[in-house]
């Protein structure tokens, strides 16, 4: 099944920013699905300077470890 997971919060929630992107690549890959994310809103300040590499949020992993999982298992990534 296709899923289009939406990135939409900023660095000021980095555990509500890494929801999305977790659940693409710890449960939709995990099972088959092909999933895919899209970055909107205030999501986009991820794509700025060294946003992503400071973002750590609680009980999930950091986002910069977990956009390593989508470029390894290739998740497309939509802007």
């Amino acid at each position: 099944m296709r899923i289009l997971y939406i990135l939409s919060t900023g660095a000021a929630d980095p555990t509500k920013a890494s929801l999305p992107v977790h659940l693409a690549v710890n449960g939709s890959v995990a099972i088959g699905d092909q999933p895919e994310i899209l970055i909107a809103g205030d999501g986009a300040e991820f794509l700025v300077g060294d946003t992503i590499a400071d973002a750590k949020g609680l009980g999930v992993p950091p986002l910069s470890e977990l956009f390593g999982f989508v470029r390894e298992h290739r998740i497309p990534v939509h802007v």
